[in-house]
């Protein structure tokens, strides 16, 4: 993807502005600001939104040393050979006190990557990092999660581990091979029996160490990018092609920045961005071609998340484009320890006829059950346009259990509550309705307004609002 549309400012860019006034009107321009933290050099990144919000400060590499992992033996083809180089330059730049690991034009064939804090892994024009489909490849087990759930599964194909200043970049491609992994998008008995132990382990407290799930049939795939327990996390500008499940998981994470990422993946559960439990966040100039959700915000699931104890919280996503995705933006349905303050500014989705309705589901759709608890509050969205839908521009559900409503039992009844939720200047062409909001008598939905909120053409009716409190609705 591009870098036209992107209104940033590189540290260059300040240098050059040579007069105070010259630097005034850049900043004024920009929502980036380069400066140097304890050593490091910075990026802070102004929001602009409509709740308050610290600025996101994450690592600026530009003119870090670097590391080309063909200096540490990478022999294109030789999967066992990048292995060790990719690890030995991540070593080095991490030794060295920061740097930027650089894969260099070419195809490059790997198993799991481990970054550590002060490294950016660089992926330059015209080169390919292609991810191994040998699940033994992403063994030994790493401390992870499963939809909500904490555990120690199959390594993710790039894992970080309480890091700080840490970046994925460049303009090469990231590369699944899905070889294995698609075989394991069926959900045999096995597998439906792994999911059921680890929800219950996680609802009995069990320790995560206890919670081994890399064994043979359990089959829970791994996600592509997992940075766990991070702090100033940038990931910009690469490409991303196939994933064996969620793309993007930064997960307990602070101040995160993803821009002018494209993805494409179509396979099981490959949603664009996943941020769970993660806050101060910033989505942008970003491309989603989906067989999932582009953006779905999580803040985990049941008891781990109550125990855990950290809302997502201080989410932008702003000027991205979808090609195709199931949801622009899904809320849950593992939002337990609580969402709030999401700002969603100008996108659109793409496709036009040709999609029909199968573009998108929905454009935001807030979904739980009996068993999350938490709360959804203070969502803003605004500025979105989509040719066409399958849903509407918002839907609500709270009674979404997909295949754990006879799997497992409901350890505790915790209902959602969910309230402040606006849509402002959303044009939709054809859609199955407007908005559908189907809360529960106990707790409804409240505090829900749609300003010049417009469908060209509903199969159903407009609006469908169930046990809601306090809807507006109007147009200019």
């Amino acid at each position: 993807m591009g870098n036209n549309n992107r209104q940033s400012l590189s540290r260059r860019d300040f240098l050059l502005a040579s007069s105070s006034a010259a630097l005034l009107a850049a900043c004024q321009q920009s929502s980036v600001i380069t400066s140097s933290q304890a050593g490091m050099n910075t990026q802070s990144f102004k929001t602009n939104s409509p709740f308050a919000m610290p600025d996101i400060i994450v690592p600026d590499f530009a003119y870090a040393p670097e590391f080309d992992i063909r200096a540490f033996g990478a022999i294109a083809g030789d999967k066992y050979a990048n292995n060790r180089a990719i690890a030995s330059a991540i070593d080095a730049a991490h030794q060295a006190g920061g740097g930027r690991v650089i894969i260099p034009q070419g195809e490059w064939v790997c198993g799991k990557i481990h970054l550590k804090s002060f490294v950016n892994l660089h992926i330059r024009k015209g080169a390919q990092l292609t991810f191994s489909g040998d699940p033994k490849d992403y063994l030994p087990a790493v401390k992870t999660s499963w939809e909500g759930m904490e555990c120690y599964n199959y390594s993710p194909l790039i894992y970080a581990y309480g890091c700080e200043h840490i970046a994925l970049s460049g303009e090469g491609k990231l590369f699944a091979n899905l070889d294995t992994w698609e075989t394991w998008y069926k959900r045999p008995p096995e597998h439906m029996q792994a999911l059921a132990n680890l929800y219950h382990m996680a609802a009995k407290g069990e320790p995560v160490e206890a919670r081994k799930m890399d064994y043979e049939g359990a089959n829970l795939r791994p996600h592509f990018v997992h940075f766990n327990r991070c702090k100033h996390v940038l990931i910009e500008d690469i490409d991303i092609e196939n994933s064996p499940f969620w793309v993007l998981h930064p997960y307990m994470c602070e101040h995160v920045v993803i821009r002018g990422v494209s993805v494409k993946a179509y396979g099981h559960n490959n949603d664009g961005v996943d941020p769970e439990m993660t806050q101060n966040l910033l989505i942008e100039h970003c491309e989603f071609d989906q067989g999932d959700d582009a953006i779905a915000i999580k803040a985990g699931r049941n008891q781990d998340a109550w125990r855990l104890n950290m809302p997502c919280k201080n989410v932008v996503i702003r000027h991205c484009r979808i090609k195709r995705a199931h949801q622009l933006i899904a809320i849950g349905s593992e939002l337990s320890g609580g969402i709030e303050n999401v700002f969603v500014d100008d996108c659109h989705f793409e496709g036009g006829a040709a999609f029909k309705y199968e573009g998108t589901g929905n454009l935001v759709l807030i979904k739980t059950n009996e068993r999350r608890g938490g709360y959804v509050r203070n969502v803003v969205v605004q500025n979105i346009t989509a040719p066409a839908i399958n849903g509407g521009a918002l839907t609500i559900a709270t009674d979404v259990l997909y295949q754990w409503k006879d799997l497992v039992p409901t350890y505790e009844r915790k209902l959602t509550a969910i309230s402040g939720i606006h849509l402002q200047n959303v044009r939709v062409g054809k859609a199955g309705y407007l908005c559908k909001i189907e809360g529960q008598a106990e707790m409804p939905v409240s505090n829900v307004t749609l300003s010049n909120v417009v469908a060209e053409n509903t199969r159903e009716e407009a609006v469908q609002n169930v046990n809601v409190g306090c809807f507006e609705w109007y147009n200019a």
